[in-house]
């Protein structure tokens, strides 16, 4: 946190003179190499890790579908960031946002230094926060609109909506100025992600057959092996947010892992005290709730603040997915909303709590007032909502006008695969694909009625079938 302090004041007086020599400091190699290695992992957390934790929550024909909008997604707004979405964000100051001085990476070279490292690193470590954000929010557009419209969407927010939150936050603007704590993008990535998510789904309403004829998600395994690699890039997301590699990296990389344990351990064991049975859907879940809670503290608190936010995140998420589903009925079909935006808003809030210094055991590396700092906490996720959840209103409204947005019940039926891009993530018969649904709906009403994970009778005379022709 001292570091960054250091830099983001730095970066305060050159925005401020309009000038990028200001940042006097030498190349720190060491430094160097590591926000090129965390560049990686964050970017790997997109493709192939989001890719494939919500590829394999939807049905099997809609799998292709998920994985070519997160790579079209990677590839739309790496192009954004270079064309004017980086100086947006880390432009100087002008009315809330960065001027165009930075448009196509003007001034951005090999030779020109942000802190430490050369600048061409910086932007392409904040680029991949800007994608994975973008991404994020497919968890809702998923089974719902069109590639078209996603990619029509994502353009428009980019540029809208996170480059203008990530200059208030991080590249000189009005909430940093405030004192607005957000290590690694608790307001910046998950809170307008979460926004953007719930209005989504408020304007476009639930998937077709919703709530009685959703399919469960097709691939656990999918979903797993994307959640192990979301956990192990965000050790670079959040310790890569040090900006050097010092011992604020190490201290956000172990409260990283630490946040993302308890969370995922949390998740499971009310999930099994709940349901009977603990899943691994469930733990993978806790886990990206862990993590998402301890984005914004990352380089704040300490280890056993860190364990009190895994468990918080755990249990608080697993509710709020709960309420929103099967109460309220609101159709948050990966979870973006009740993961990302409720963990991104405790996170956010509690870091003006075990931020602190005077807590002890519980407490962390800052010297702040607490209450002082919790007004500042809400007031930068009050103002970040207010202005996502507007913007993000404006530009679906937007899309729809441009574009046909809703895919069909026909289109959800044969598979966005198949119609949106002539393409099959499995060559499946016929028959195999019709007892893959009914199998998935069967399985998704038996959650719904409280019936855990049983075979039905189906089910029961295959594995009987297997049993004598195996004796």
């Amino acid at each position: 946190m001292r570091f960054r302090k250091s830099v983001l004041a730095t970066v305060a007086v050159a925005l401020s003179f309009g000038a990028v020599d200001v940042f006097a400091q030498s190349l720190d190699s060491g430094d160097t190499a590591w926000m090129l290695m965390s560049s990686a992992l964050v970017l790997f957390m997109t493709i192939p890790g989001l890719a494939l934790f919500y590829g394999g929550m939807v049905h099997a024909n809609n799998v292709v579908s998920v994985f070519m909008q997160c790579f079209a997604i990677t590839c739309l707004v790496t192009i954004l960031w270079l064309v004017a979405g980086y100086s947006l964000a880390f432009g100087n100051s002008v009315v809330a946002v960065g001027d165009l001085s930075k448009v196509l990476y003007v001034g951005v070279g090999e030779g020109v230094l942000w802190g430490t490292i050369p600048e061409p690193v910086f932007a392409t470590f904040q680029l991949t926060f800007a994608i994975i954000t973008s991404a994020l929010i497919v968890g809702t557009l998923v089974e719902r609109i069109r590639f078209p419209a996603v990619l029509l969407f994502t353009a428009l927010w980019t540029l809208l909506v996170y480059s203008p939150v990530a200059h208030w936050v991080w590249g000189g603007g009005w909430l940093g100025a405030l004192g607005v704590l957000d290590f690694a993008g608790g307001i910046v990535v998950h809170i307008t992600a979460g926004t953007a998510a719930l209005v989504a789904v408020a304007v476009l309403g639930p998937r077709h057959g919703f709530p009685d004829r959703i399919a469960s998600p097709h691939s656990i395994a999918f979903t797993v092996a994307g959640a192990s690699m979301l956990w192990v890039g965000w050790l670079g997301f959040n310790g890569g947010s040090a900006i050097a590699a010092d011992g604020n990296a190490a201290l956000a990389v172990a409260v990283t892992q630490i946040a993302a344990a308890a969370g995922a351990f949390t998740w499971m064991v009310l999930e099994w005290w709940r349901d009977g049975k603990p899943t691994a859907l469930g733990i993978a879940t806790g886990m990206v709730a862990g993590l998402a809670t301890v984005t914004p503290t990352a380089g704040f608190v300490g280890p056993a603040g860190a364990l009190v936010l895994g468990i918080v995140a755990g249990a608080g998420c697993l509710v709020a997915a709960r309420v929103l589903r099967k109460r309220l009925r609101i159709d948050d079909s990966l979870d973006v909303v009740s993961v990302h935006l409720i963990g991104g808003i405790i996170g956010t809030v509690l870091a003006g709590v075990l931020a602190s210094n005077s807590l002890g055991v519980l407490g962390g590396q800052e010297d702040i007032a607490i209450f002082a700092q919790l007004r500042v906490q809400v007031v930068g996720v009050v103002a970040v909502m207010i202005y996502t959840g507007a913007v993000t209103w404006v530009i679906l409204t937007v899309v729809r006008l441009a574009v046909r947005e809703r895919v069909s019940p026909r289109m959800v039926t044969e598979g966005l695969d198949l119609i949106a891009h002539n393409e099959r993530g499995y060559v499946l018969s016929p028959q195999h694909l019709a007892a893959s649904v009914a199998s998935g709906r069967s399985r998704a009403a038996r959650q719904r009625t409280g019936g855990g994970e049983q075979p039905d009778a189906g089910e029961k005379a295959a594995v009987d079938r297997k049993s004598k022709a195996q004796r």
